[in-house]
């Protein structure tokens, strides 16, 4: 897969992974790297470092975007055998997990290697969240307080 072949499926499919590896555990990414029969050899094209990124909101999901306030992001750019090229951008402030994004961005992008991650490392990591999304939802449910109005006479 290569996304700047600019496929739209290719745009997809990496906006779907580098989804998922922003939002998985910063430990569960370390053991997945651990886990890597050979461990990939990269160079930092820009080395992680932490910032601010404006977050913006619309008023009913629809209405017009307005700044809604200031976010910690950590960022990081590596490139892979010279060709392949890796970004990571996490919320936070942890540069391990922004530069284990992009390598496994970079990884995603080698035709070779991609099938393996998607299916070692990408679906495992998709799987959990979904599972914790579940759970949060299920104990917010829990809590849910259903109102109506009831008309006294007519």
């Amino acid at each position: 897969m290569d996304p700047s072949s600019g496929k739209a499926g290719d745009r997809t499919a990496r906006r779907r992974w580098l989804g998922v590896l922003a939002k998985a555990a910063p430990a569960a990414l370390e053991q997945a790297f651990d886990a890597l029969e050979s461990k990939p050899t990269y160079r930092f094209l820009r080395a992680p470092a932490a910032g601010a990124a404006m977050v913006r909101g619309r008023a009913g999901g629809r209405g017009q975007p307005f700044n809604l306030g200031e976010i910690t992001v950590a960022r990081c750019t590596v490139v892979l055998d010279e060709t392949l090229i890796g970004v990571g951008y996490v919320k936070g402030r942890n540069l391990r997990h922004a530069e284990l994004t992009a390598v496994f961005d970079a990884l995603l992008q080698d035709a070779a290697r991609a099938p393996a991650i998607e299916h070692g490392v990408i679906q495992p990591l998709e799987a959990a969240h979904h599972a914790e999304r579940k759970q949060r939802q299920a104990e917010s449910a829990a809590t849910r307080v259903n109102f109506f109005t009831m008309v006294r006479g007519s």
